[in-house]
């Protein structure tokens, strides 16, 4: 295994449970783990070694929720100013014109953007498999998540409920349940590795209350269960969901995952918004987790997740940069700042620090995909996940006094200098290793084109104008 060594950097950030700090300390990494950090450590040499003076090393962003697809439906003139059902009925239209090399292209585009911004595991839910095309989509992620080099917890998402059914999404781009069942099995079987320092996990994410059946939840829940692997779907995001709960189900959305078996320590919500106090607390004592989407929120005007009460309740809380097209960025330090403006707005002095805000996308995002042995901090036995960025940038300067701080209320702006995954260097001086940046983003463009054209001839609909005039 190779070794890394990263020494006299300005300060390391551990985010361990001291929130220690190691000014002008080193790093040693053996294979994925690291074996030494701090001033005076016993290594001088090593395969890579990296002169950090005047970098911070902070841990590995992780990103509990994305739909590295979207990427390709980003800044769509339709798209903009609706909220989430107008926005998803759009949208619907022009994904089911997927292609297998799209999904690639999208997910090197998103996950190689993340990487850039500091994340070093991602999470992403897939749920959109158009008639005709291949079943193995997912696979195409996967691809492109080992080419970049970056920690990946796909899930294999699902529809079943299609519009004829009462359902929103059309029902080109849903699948019948053994369909869906199957698939995920092989999914399960082929790719998921529990162990700790594993570059690929797998879950099971059944869309959304308003877009699968109840015997897909129950179903889909029964088989995660069965291999061990985790569950995820989206929950409470929007006042419209709330609605379609109690009209068709006669319950409030968390009522309806408690009916279905989706509570537990082994389940985690996207967005969660609107829970009254109570269906917080039953969340906290059951062990859910939250992928909180600050940006996507605000951009659906979907509403304000309640952090701090989440927190108080003992609920596990991430965070995530949601879907490209409810975002138009995958900057996860960029969530991170989000987060910390937006609560500050909302709750005052009452609001998470600059630090608090740091501790979601790491420790409380690791917590969050049940992998906090391994990742969200750096600690002796855990992976050498981290980024770096270099104090001396003029968007730093006047700035330099609180260094935990820093990447949080200030030069988010700019990609990070350094990103190691596992203790390999994904990305130097800002940009992806082993990547041409500029072939990839105009391949990634004329694909995103051919597949919104394609759409706009098969719906008559113009998606360069916006949909409110």
């Amino acid at each position: 295994m190779a070794t890394l060594l990263i020494k006299n950097a300005r300060n390391i950030i551990t985010m361990d449970a001291e929130r220690s700090t190691h000014p002008g300390g080193s790093l040693f990494a053996d294979g994925q783990e690291i074996k030494a950090i701090g001033r005076d450590i016993p290594y001088e040499d090593a395969d890579t070694v990296i002169d950090a003076t005047g970098k911070i090393v902070y841990p590995g962003l992780v990103n509990t929720h994305h739909h590295l697809y979207q990427t390709f439906t980003r800044n769509i003139p339709r798209a903009q100013d609706v909220e989430l059902f107008d926005w998803l009925i759009t949208l619907y239209d022009i994904w089911r014109h997927m292609r297998p090399e799209d999904v690639y292209l999208s997910a090197m585009v998103g996950l190689g953007e993340l990487l850039k911004t500091g994340c070093t595991t991602a999470s992403d839910h897939f749920y959109c498999f158009p008639n005709a095309i291949t079943g193995e989509l997912i696979d195409e992620e996967i691809r492109a998540a080992g080419e970049l080099g970056i920690r990946f917890f796909p899930t294999r998402g699902s529809m079943d409920l299609g519009k004829s059914q009462g359902g929103l999404p059309p029902d080109e781009v849903t699948q019948k349940m053994d369909v869906i069942l199957k698939d995920t099995q092989r999914v399960i079987e082929t790719y998921h590795d529990a162990s700790k320092f594993s570059m690929l996990r797998v879950g099971v994410a059944p869309c959304s209350p308003f877009s699968v059946s109840e015997d897909l939840l129950r179903e889909s829940a029964a088989l995660a269960r069965s291999y061990g692997v985790r569950l995820h779907t989206h929950l409470a995001e929007t006042k419209d969901e709330e609605q379609f709960c109690l009209q068709s189900k006669g319950l409030r959305p968390l009522e309806y995952m408690e009916k279905t078996g989706w509570t537990g320590s082994d389940v985690w919500y996207a967005h969660g918004i609107h829970f009254d106090r109570d269906e917080i607390h039953r969340m906290g004592l059951c062990g859910c987790g939250v992928a909180h989407c600050p940006s996507s929120n605000m951009k659906l005007s979907s509403g304000v997740f309640p952090l701090m009460d989440m927190l108080k309740a003992g609920v596990n809380v991430g965070l995530g940069v949601d879907g490209s097209a409810s975002n138009d960025s995958s900057n996860l330090l960029g969530e991170v700042r989000q987060a910390y403006l937006l609560h500050k707005l909302n709750s005052g002095n009452n609001g998470p620090t600059a630090e608090q805000s740091l501790w979601l996308g790491t420790v409380g995002s690791s917590r969050v995909l049940g992998w906090e042995d391994a990742i969200g901090s750096l600690e002796v036995g855990k992976a050498a996940d981290l980024f770096m960025i270099d104090s001396g940038r003029l968007d730093f300067a006047g700035a330099l006094f609180d260094d935990t701080a820093l990447p949080v209320v200030t030069g988010i702006g700019q990609n990070v200098d350094t990103t190691v995954v596992g203790g390999k260097v994904v990305v130097k001086d800002g940009k992806l290793v082993n990547i041409d940046e500029r072939r990839l983003a105009a391949a990634a463009q004329s694909a995103a084109a051919r597949m919104v054209e394609v759409a706009a001839r098969h719906s008559g609909v113009n998606y360069y104008k916006p949909f409110k005039n």
